[in-house]
């Protein structure tokens, strides 16, 4: 029988009394039939207050690379918590994690912390403006950089107010932000080079960087067209603009060299968030030290009562041990676990006569439904995306899922933790199967 949540729903109920619409996150909302309460982890497998368990794929919206619990990190939290909890000072715990980062990723010359990649994110946003004089950021169309003013500029355009190819709307999803903040940004189409160049070359000398996520996780998982990094990073060059990773949910998930390594580029700033903390609220700047010298100055201001906290820093320095540890073949087996569940997916899909089609290299990956008559072949950019995906079908087989104890993100997003194993894939595609099943035999297509 499918799960029921009668119990998440008499809590979001009674939430909702005291916690302003009932979350702490609003896309939290977003989970249907009611946002779940959770009692337990472990691995990769999850429990709700109803005594639901589920393979989960949604993993802490990608933080938890390491699975959920993991011993060796509760261990070194609860040594670091007997010591001492937060002292709004240095500890040598700092500059052991600043170490291992180094190691592991060659941009990193030096790091700064911050408890969000969100707060990362506009620690970038302001160096990269006093590093140049300019006070234009790039960003690219359905790019995610956080939930702040700046960050969520051209994120999620609606269809009749996208604006033109050429000359993407500088829109915000949320009242209340400063108008002029839309002013500071000149948005580009993803995975277009002529077009990035044509736009750079129109506000030449006003920009001072150009921020990505470098594979577009947060909108289909979409990676970055041949030569795009490379253009990017030439023109940084020519132009004297930084170049900003957002590597919030790519960073350690690609490899000990994050995105950057996979795909072979060199930013000057990476925002690293998510894994990097195993799960607590930590992240991190990492960049040049060219692009660093105005916070060694003091010119540009970072601070922070939390920053480099040391119950985050022991967590943090546990994970980078494990990704150290995975050796030069990581991530080889993620990937291939992906891999595996992506093509039972799809042969499910075919079995049902489902226009599933997943998207993405393994590691990471979306689930895209094509709608009626849409076009085959990938998805190259957020336009592409809300044109073809079919949202209300996916939502109803995510629900199917669901039901079945298969957990995935509620915008069709897939994370595959180090804690997966085959075994994990084969029972999570067996109880797909029901989802699959359920969802071919009630969904109708919305009037």
């Amino acid at each position: 029988m499918p799960y029921t949540f009668a119990r998440s729903q008499e809590l979001f109920q009674r939430a909702q009394r005291s916690i302003a619409a009932g979350v702490n996150s609003g896309i939290r909302k977003m989970e249907a039939p009611v946002p779940l309460y959770f009692t337990r982890g472990s691995g990769p497998n999850l429990w709700d207050v109803d005594g639901n368990h589920y393979l989960d794929f949604q993993l802490g919206q990608g933080a938890l690379l390491y699975g959920h619990a993991p011993a060796g990190m509760a261990d070194a939290i609860a040594a670091q918590a007997r010591l001492g909890t937060h002292w709004a000072a240095q500890c040598e715990l700092e500059i052991e994690v600043a170490e291992r980062i180094q190691k592991l990723v060659p941009s990193a010359e030096l790091i700064r912390y911050s408890n969000s990649a969100t707060e990362v994110v506009l620690t970038a946003f302001r160096l990269a403006r006093a590093h140049t004089g300019r006070k234009l950021i790039l960003k690219f169309e359905g790019h995610y950089h956080g939930w702040a003013d700046e960050g969520l500029v051209g994120f999620a355009n609606p269809l009749d107010r996208w604006g033109p190819d050429e000359n993407p709307a500088r829109l915000h999803p949320s009242k209340g932000v400063i108008p002029e903040v839309l002013d500071q940004f000149v948005v580009a189409r993803w995975n277009d080079v002529a077009h990035l160049r044509r736009r750079v070359d129109e506000f030449r000398g006003q920009i001072a960087a150009i921020i990505f996520e470098p594979v577009l996780c947060n909108t289909c998982v979409i990676e970055p067209a041949p030569g795009l990094m490379s253009a990017i990073r030439e023109l940084c060059d020519r132009d004297g603009m930084l170049m900003i990773s957002d590597e919030t949910i790519t960073g350690f998930r690609f490899g000990g060299s994050c995105a950057q390594g996979y795909y072979g580029y060199k930013p000057d700033l990476t925002i690293l968030g998510k894994a990097v903390g195993g799960g607590t609220p930590f992240a991190a700047l990492a960049g040049t030290k060219a692009a660093m010298a105005k916070i060694i100055s003091g010119e540009v201001i970072h601070a922070g009562t939390l920053n480099g906290n040391p119950l985050c820093l022991a967590a943090s320095k546990w994970s980078l041990d494990q990704i150290g540890a995975q050796g030069a073949d990581y991530p080889a087996g993620t990937q291939k676990l992906g891999r595996k569940l992506m093509a039972g997916l799809s042969a499910l899909a075919a079995e049902h006569k489902v226009p599933l089609r997943p998207q993405g290299p393994g590691l990471i990956f979306h689930t895209v439904i094509l709608k009626p008559g849409a076009a085959e072949g990938p998805i190259n950019d957020y336009r592409d995306y809300v044109r073809r995906h079919d949202a209300p079908r996916w939502a109803h087989l995510r629900r199917c899922l669901l039901e079945e104890g298969v957990r995935a993100i509620e915008r069709g997003l897939w994370s595959i933790s180090l804690a997966h194993g085959d075994g994990d894939i084969d029972e999570a595609l067996k109880r797909a199967a029901v989802a699959f099943r359920r969802h071919a035999a009630t969904w109708t297509a919305p009037a």
